[in-house]
């Protein structure tokens, strides 16, 4: 009898078996499906612009599930709550329940639950607060202040841009010594003094029980380094690990990912080295391009069908990231083999070029597409404002991404830090903030005191004695009964949310002119209270995941159905649309001139580039004006961006506008 033999199965593969619930073989195009069915091992799956990146996620999910994996032992992390929740209600419907229990969530997130277990290892309370960019600042210049940084040097920077150093040192890795060298040179003579003040803010902070947002993760990457028992328990629990995005995380974020994996290297990173696009956040590109050599092996996917564009945006796009030195070799394609081919615009000046493009989107409406399916992209926001007056002129709606976040506005932070004491008596960042909007409390009498609460150890607040006279101290004493109020368990959230309403409303109206049109973010504070059961909950979700827009300092809604997006490329990574305008793609604009002396910045100027092409459906307008006087340099601007350098007419249609008149002579 002949033999038969069984080929050995690998163990970082696995096919379609009978039994699956989704048929993944069927649904996913060959590439996508080998990165799905990848099974033990690290991997790194590289996935161009608009080829299906949340889809290979959300199948590894439901497959590893089907495969009888703990979905709780699956970690998914991404930079924004809404993705990996997004991830995970699509895995439950293709496949179950189960999925809804897999670990997912941002670094920042993740970093918050593991620290509120075991903060006391590295010396907090598990009841740390949590402060925001605006607090740092404001301790950061409290301390400043105190050591008389600022008294006799008018170049000594000011907290935003402390603030910043701080932030790039921890996220990088870096000392701080070389990140004041390489990205503040001009205060290179300040470096001794920064330090020692570096070394206060984190003294103070420790001290507060308070963490920004950089110790959440500074502190996990150490308690996985300093405390074994920890790294051994979390490595044993997330037996699989998923990253989004890894061209956007930092030094940081790759350092914890390489000590969350254990030593079977479960780990797959997805991202596109091509739309490494936030430097200025401390996104280090290089992490996703020396990722396959972080492991003992490492299988790289490379995902290329492109479902968005068109093949002639594609290869504009192919051409213009073809030309960088720092890259993984790829070639996105598509089945859409026809199309318009990408429009190059030159205009005399930005009016014509603001007319053009007013114009053309009538035009484009007129040929059937809704103006929602339309966007102008730019590099920075104050390249938008001639245009915005032509849209004006035009009649034509729109929309621009920006504005105040609501976790931003100055009275949402004065709700929360009255929360923040509740919870966490000796945040003396938040009882500064509370004591000063009291009407005869000013800095001096504030830390008066704050000096006064210390001496008692922040208890029993209610009985100290006031050395002065004065209404406002009406006011401190009830302050003082309202943290007693809103600390007691058996209130829900909402309740003490009306209490602390109740308080601040007269101080409210005293401090701001536009009180009513402010009031509208208190009733969404207040609502958004209603859905915790803890402080602690609600306190996290405001630091880590708050909501975006707020309703103060935002006009008259537009009363069109339908509107056109102005954004800039950065807000609009992610997004797509039928018809897209590059404006102002000017050598000196975009690239900008501040990078022309640095490759890494020229580099990732061209990956934003980019990252404007391909949001690009159907039809791609790249417009840009000649002889502009740039008043930072002195020179007039005329040529077109560099990254357009070679493009043939193959490539691209290229037009010269010309006035009608001119036209018609």
């Amino acid at each position: 009898m002949k033999k038969l033999v069984l080929k050995k199965a690998s163990d970082n593969y696995v096919k379609d078996r009978i039994g699956y619930k989704v048929q993944y073989s069927e649904l996913l195009n060959p590439s996508q499906y080998a990165a799905v069915m990848h099974n033990n091992g690290a991997a790194l799956v590289v996935a161009g612009a608009g080829t299906g990146k949340t889809r290979i996620l959300t199948f590894r999910l439901s497959r590893l599930v089907e495969d009888g994996i703990p979905p709780e032992s699956i970690l998914l992390l991404t930079f924004t709550r809404k993705s990996s929740a997004e991830m995970l209600r699509r895995a439950s419907l293709m496949l179950d329940g189960r999925c809804e229990k897999v670990s997912g969530g941002t670094f920042h997130s993740f970093a918050m639950t593991i620290l509120r277990q075991y903060a006391s290892q590295i010396g907090y309370d598990n009841t740390f607060n949590v402060i925001d960019s605006a607090d740092a600042e404001d301790t950061i210049n409290l301390l400043r202040t105190q050591m008389n940084l600022a008294t006799n040097k008018k170049r000594f920077p000011r907290k935003e841009t402390l603030e910043r150093i701080f932030n790039l040192t921890t996220n990088r890795l870096m000392n701080i010594e070389d990140v004041i060298a390489k990205d503040y040179p001009f205060f290179i003579e300040d470096t001794e003094s920064i330090a020692r003040l570096f070394v206060e803010y984190k003294k103070y902070k420790k001290d507060h029980n308070v963490m920004d947002y950089d110790d959440l993760l500074l502190n996990l990457l150490k308690l996985l380094i300093e405390k074994e028992a920890v790294k051994k328990e979390l490595t044993k629990k997330y037996r699989y690990v998923m990253v989004d995005e890894y061209q956007d995380t930092n030094r940081l974020q790759h350092r914890i990912v390489l000590n969350l994996v254990n030593e079977f290297e479960n780990v797959m990173a997805v991202g596109d080295d091509a739309q490494s696009i936030y430097s200025f956040r401390g996104a280090e590109y290089r992490n996703i391009l020396e990722f396959p050599k972080s492991f003992k092996k490492c299988e790289t996917f490379f995902i290329e069908e492109n479902y968005r564009s068109s093949q002639p945006i594609l290869n504009l796009t192919n051409t213009i990231i073809g030309a960088s030195p720092f890259k993984f070799e790829k070639e996105l394609f598509t089945k859409r083999l026809n199309g318009e081919l990408p429009k190059i615009i030159i205009s005399e000046d930005e009016r014509q070029q603001s007319v053009f493009v007013a114009q053309q989107i009538l035009e484009l409406r007129e040929m059937g597409i809704e103006l929602e399916d339309i966007a102008i992209l730019f590099r920075a926001s104050y390249l938008s404002f001639d245009l915005e007056i032509e849209l004006s002129k035009a009649n034509i709606p729109f929309k621009k991404f920006g504005g105040f976040k609501f976790i931003e506005t100055s009275h949402v932070k004065d709700l929360l830090a009255f929360f923040k004491i509740a919870y966490n008596p000796r945040d003396i960042i938040s009882w500064n903030r509370i004591l000063n909007l009291i009407d005869g409390v000013g800095p001096r009498k504030s830390q008066k005191i704050i000096e006064e609460m210390q001496k008692m150890n922040f208890i029993n607040l209610t009985k100290m004695n006031f050395n002065t006279a004065g209404k406002e101290n009406d006011y401190v004493k009830g302050l003082f009964y309202l943290v007693d109020k809103i600390a007691l368990k058996k209130l829900s959230v909402s309740e003490k949310s009306a209490f602390v309403t109740e308080y601040y409303q007269p101080l409210f109206k005293s401090k701001y002119d536009d009180w009513q049109k402010r009031w509208k973010d208190i009733e969404v504070f207040a609502n958004i209270t209603e859905r915790y059961k803890s402080v602690a909950d609600f306190l996290n979700d405001m630091a880590i995941e708050p909501p975006v827009e707020s309703v103060f300092d935002i006009g008259e809604e537009s009363k069109e159905d339908e509107f056109v997006t102005l954004s800039t490329i950065h807000s609009a990574k992610g997004l797509e649309w039928k018809a897209v305008f590059l404006i102002w793609a000017l050598d000196g604009r975009f690239p900008s001139s501040k990078s022309s002396d640095d490759i890494d910045a020229l580099e990732e100027e061209r990956r934003l580039f980019y990252v404007a092409l391909t949001r690009a459906k159907e039809e791609l307008y790249i417009t840009f004006p000649t002889n502009i006087f740039d008043r930072e340099s002195g020179t007039i601007l005329s040529k077109p961006s560099q990254f357009l350098d070679g493009i043939g007419d193959d490539i691209v249609d290229k037009y010269t506008l010309v006035n009608f008149e001119e036209n018609t002579n």
